[in-house]
């Protein structure tokens, strides 16, 4: 168990710095109702009185219902500024434009929505000098878990060290709302999905892998396999640098 404490004094230090560095004047991040972006949105609020959460239901039905609701308590808990953008609309518009072009994959159309939200947190940062907050958790990150350019995209992120585990510590050491803590994670890409049905392994075999615990071979061989095929999610651009 982590000392969530100091714990906490440190990360609203560190996003302190990250401010100042940018001579940024505030923070948006997506408020999606999950336990990551509760977590972010809760730490960047104590670092930082000018944080804004975006709310930005599309597709999923979940999106406008469940994890509305629970991204609003999240926010009226902890007194974050919220703001509603329904991306239905501009999500079909882009399906429809992209489909001129090429035959959409089910993989390229549930990636969409992260992008779509990540382009509208981006416009919002640049017209208010803001940063945009990352939520992206550890386990997530190794398996590469998240929407390249999508979710995974940020200028800053408070909680990348932390294990699935850890974010739900974290969170009841904050006292965040039970609503966040006991539903099931998902990323909402589609009605009936859940994060661990996706992937086909739990989160605590996961983190126990990732702490270094005894797993089965099937299920380091799964883990090993998602971690070997995401690598181009966690590393930059590859750039041609010269011929020697």
């Amino acid at each position: 168990m982590r000392d969530y404490e100091l714990e906490l004094k440190n990360r609203i230090g560190f996003i302190r710095d990250c401010l100042k560095s940018a001579s940024a004047q505030g923070i948006v991040y997506g408020n999606s109702g999950g336990k990551d972006s509760a977590l972010t949105g809760i730490l960047c609020k104590l670092a930082c009185e000018n944080t804004v959460g975006l709310i930005m239901p599309c597709r999923s039905r979940r999106s406008y219902e469940q994890d509305r609701r629970d991204a609003e308590a999240v926010a009226a808990a902890f007194g974050i500024e919220t703001r509603m953008v329904d991306l239905q609309e501009a999500l079909r518009a882009l399906e429809d434009a992209s489909s001129r072009a090429a035959s959409l994959t089910e993989s390229a159309r549930i990636n969409m929505p992260p992008r779509l939200r990540m382009a509208v947190l981006y416009a919002v940062a640049a017209s208010e000098q803001r940063l945009v907050a990352g939520t992206g958790n550890r386990s997530e990150v190794y398996l590469g878990y998240f929407t390249k350019w999508g979710d995974g995209a940020c200028d800053f992120n408070p909680i990348a060290d932390l294990t699935v585990r850890e974010v739900y510590e974290f969170l009841r050491f904050l006292d965040a709302p039970a609503c966040v803590l006991e539903k099931a994670p998902s990323a909402g890409l589609y009605d009936g999905q859940t994060d661990e049905g996706e992937m086909g392994i739990s989160y605590d075999k996961i983190d126990a892998f990732l702490a270094g615990r005894t797993l089965s071979a099937a299920e380091r061989t799964l883990i090993e396999g998602y971690h070997r095929a995401s690598e181009h999610k966690r590393r930059m651009p590859l750039a041609y640098g010269g011929r020697p």
